[in-house]
C-alpha cells in the first residue's frame, strides 16, 4: 500500500470527489442547504462559519442548536461579541436549563474553554467567537470534538487567507432577500458556489412585504377608484 493511500484510508487525506458517508451529519433546516452540504451539517466536528456580526448567523444555526439539544446535553455560548437575550433564546425554542454561557477575559482562555466543553461529552454543541486561530488550535479542537462527540461551531470575521483544514468552511453575507452563503470548502465535495435562503420564505415575521410591481400598483389603484365609485352611487 502507497503512503497517500495509507493516509487515505486513515482519513487524513480527503479526494474532492469522495464524500464520505461515515461522516454523521444533521438537517440544517433548509432544504436547498442541506442539497448543497449533501444531507446537512457535519456532527462531531469543526465547522468554520466566517461572518459579518448580526446578519442573522445565529438564526442560522438555530434548527441545529434545537435538534441537539434534544440529547439533553449542554449548549455552550464561548466569548459571543454581544449580549444574548435569554427572553429572545426562549422565544426561539431553546431550553435555558440546558444553555451555558461563558465570557473570558481573552482569546487564550476562551480557546481553553472550549477545550474543556468539547472533550467533557457533556455539550451537544460549542458555539466559539474567536477572530483568529492557528491550525494546531484547531487540530486539538477536532480532536476534543471527536472525543466528547460534540459539535464545534468557529464563528469569525470573513478572511482573507485559505479556509482551515475543517470538514465544512462557510462564509455568509448579507443579501436583500436574507442570507447568502458562500461554500468555501466542503470535505469530500466540490464547491457549490453561492446559496441564497429567503428569509421571506422562512421567517415572513422578521421581513418587510415586497414593494408592489408597477402593474400591480395600477390594478390596486383601478380597483380603489371603482370601489369609491361604487360608494359614490350607493349614497346617491
Amino acid at each position: 500500500m502507497s503512503a497517500l493511500s495509507k493516509l487515505t484510508a486513515t482519513g487524513k487525506v480527503w479526494r474532492l470527489s469522495e464524500v464520505q458517508a461515515t461522516t454523521a451529519v444533521v438537517s440544517t433546516g433548509f432544504h436547498e442547504l442541506d442539497q448543497a452540504l449533501a444531507g446537512g451539517w457535519p456532527l462531531h466536528t469543526v465547522v468554520d462559519l466566517q461572518s459579518q456580526l448580526g446578519i442573522g448567523e445565529l438564526r442560522l444555526l438555530l434548527p441545529l442548536l434545537q435538534q441537539q439539544q434534544q440529547q439533553g446535553k449542554l449548549l455552550v455560548f464561548i466569548a459571543p461579541p454581544l449580549k444574548l437575550c435569554g427572553q429572545m433564546l426562549q422565544q426561539a425554542g431553546l431550553q435555558l436549563s440546558q444553555l451555558l454561557i461563558l465570557t473570558p477575559h481573552n482569546a487564550k482562555d476562551a480557546f481553553w474553554a472550549a477545550e474543556i466543553c468539547l472533550k467533557s461529552g457533556c455539550c451537544s454543541a460549542v458555539l466559539h467567537w474567536q477572530a483568529s486561530i492557528s491550525v494546531a488550535q484547531l487540530k486539538r479542537l477536532q480532536l476534543c470534538a471527536e472525543q466528547g462527540q460534540s459539535c464545534h461551531l468557529l464563528l469569525r470575521p470573513p478572511q482573507s487567507q485559505l479556509a482551515l483544514p475543517v470538514a465544512l468552511s462557510l462564509q455568509l453575507s448579507p443579501h436583500p432577500q436574507g442570507i447568502a452563503i458562500d461554500i468555501l470548502k466542503r470535505r469530500g465535495g466540490h464547491h457549490r458556489g453561492r446559496i441564497v435562503l429567503d428569509w421571506q420564505q422562512h421567517y415572513p415575521q422578521l421581513c418587510m412585504p415586497a414593494e408592489p410591481t408597477a402593474a400591480a400598483s395600477k390594478t390596486q389603484a383601478a380597483l380603489s377608484c371603482l370601489n369609491t365609485a361604487q360608494a359614490f352611487s350607493q349614497s346617491a
